[in-house]
């Protein structure tokens, strides 16, 4: 069945042409002489198009009609006039009409205003999702005290204008927290400006950060403004700030002191007023004695330090987790599955080096194996015993089927194998980003997924 569209006229000979004008469309028209019987229609029916006209032989006009009607629903509504003139049409439109079409109707032109119309309406369909979706991404899950902890230093710091170093282990959720950060903070109407400073090559990072101007170095065919420029009044967030060079690092630092930059190739002095969120997994005191990181940056950026606790510290929280995240890989055509009582105390007792991300590829990893909607305790003990606590599940695999290879060769073939897959699992499928992780060029690597018969 096509898409149903209401038809409220009081004219018979207009509801006629109409309905068989959207019959010969495809769509499914619905007719109502008056605006009570029309609002009738649409309290039963799901409508997905309102062509309502203004002047209407009953008590209740057409644009009277039009602000009950947008009270409680929020489908597009193209008011249609034999009187027409620019003060009712900019009141239609006032009072929420999408369009507004003149008598004599056109086929053309009432087609054009209907495709509009539902395409808008998906539009916004889509754009409630997305935004529900984001809404959602931004949410710490879990109950322990020391995410009830972290939650309230969130909640504390996010209004205010103070930097941020988030600190933790890989897979902990630091990027999560600086999302949380800038959901609750003055700046959440500009999008957060995100930089992996371990992902952009040193030759490159001045360009990324600061920008350029044509011509300043080859393939600079246009001028292009960087991340600073970018987060002007809002939020900069330096992830994997411990991977940054000596030599970029003073760059940085004296950028977050004047909040003044020159782009590369350029003269102009460019002023901003930037907030900076930064991340690391590394002991960054460590990493100062080692002269391995600027002491002057550190205390730049560790204004308010957070620490983001290891999924050990909250073995509580995995039930919430795993329900969270079987709810994602079911949105997604994975399949429902339940985890049993048995098999979510077996996960406890896990210490989860890999934290939030290994139990996420682990709880994928699940899904996709065990045939029976409810995962058991001992389905479970198959893929996570006591005795790989200390390495990620898919490492172990692979040892195991490393081991009981015929030959060096075969052995070999089957640690690659379940290394790659598990590098480009967290690096969510990014055969460029998995690249410079694991220290191999691109195409170099591109390859070795296509013999290893991991991609096509």
């Amino acid at each position: 069945m096509g898409k149903q569209i209401l038809i409220i006229d009081d004219e018979i000979s207009i509801q006629e042409t109409l309905s068989a004008i959207l019959e010969d469309e495809g769509f499914s028209p619905l007719c109502a002489s008056s605006a009570e019987e029309g609002i009738e229609i649409l309290e039963e029916t799901n409508i997905d198009l309102l062509l309502l006209d203004i002047w209407l032989g009953d008590n209740m006009d057409g644009l009277t009609a039009l602000e009950k009607i947008k009270e409680i629903h929020s489908l597009p509504v193209i008011m249609i006039s034999g009187h027409g003139t620019i003060e009712t049409a900019v009141q239609a439109t006032r009072k929420g009409a999408f369009d507004f079409i003149e008598k004599p109707l056109s086929y053309d032109k009432i087609i054009l205003a209907i495709t509009n119309g539902l395409r808008f309406a998906q539009l916004e369909e889509e754009n409630k999702i997305l935004r529900s979706k984001a809404k959602k991404s931004v949410q710490l899950t879990g109950e322990s005290q020391v995410i009830r902890e972290l939650r309230a230093q969130i909640e504390r710091v996010a209004p205010t204008d103070a930097w941020v170093l988030i600190r933790g282990d890989h897979g902990t959720g630091k990027e999560l927290v600086a999302q949380s950060i800038h959901d609750q903070s003055q700046a959440n109407a500009k999008p957060m400006v995100e930089v992996n400073c371990a992902a952009i090559p040193e030759e490159l990072i001045e360009s990324e950060l600061f920008g350029h101007e044509k011509g300043s170095f080859t393939g600079a065919h246009s001028s292009k403004r960087g991340k600073f420029d970018l987060a002007d009044g809002g939020i900069l967030f330096l992830d994997e700030i411990g991977d940054m060079s000596l030599k970029t690092q003073a760059k940085i630092l004296r950028i977050l002191q004047e909040q003044k930059f020159e782009r590369v190739g350029g003269h102009k002095t460019i002023s901003v007023n930037v907030r900076v969120l930064a991340a690391t997994n590394k002991n960054l005191e460590e990493e100062i004695e080692k002269g391995n990181f600027r002491a002057d940056l550190f205390w730049r950026l560790n204004v308010v330090p957070i620490h983001v606790p290891s999924l050990g510290e909250r073995l509580d929280d995995i039930p919430l987790l795993v329900q969270e995240l079987m709810e994602g890989f079911s949105s997604r055509g994975l399949g429902k599955k339940e985890f049993s009582k048995s098999a979510l105390k077996v996960m406890c007792t896990h210490s989860w080096p890999g934290n939030v991300r290994e139990l996420r590829n682990f709880i994928e990893r699940m899904v996709i194996m065990c045939p029976a909607d409810t995962i058991s305790g001992e389905d479970v003990s198959l893929f996570l015993s006591p005795t790989a606590a200390a390495i990620p599940p898919a490492e172990h695999s692979g040892a195991r089927r490393a081991y009981q290879a015929t030959s060096f060769k075969e052995a070999k073939k089957c640690f690659e194998q379940e290394y790659l897959q598990q590098k480009l699992t967290e690096n969510n499928g990014n055969i460029s980003q998995t690249a410079e992780r694991v220290g191999m060029e691109r195409s170099h690597l591109h390859k070795k997924l296509k013999s290893l018969e991991i991609v096509q």
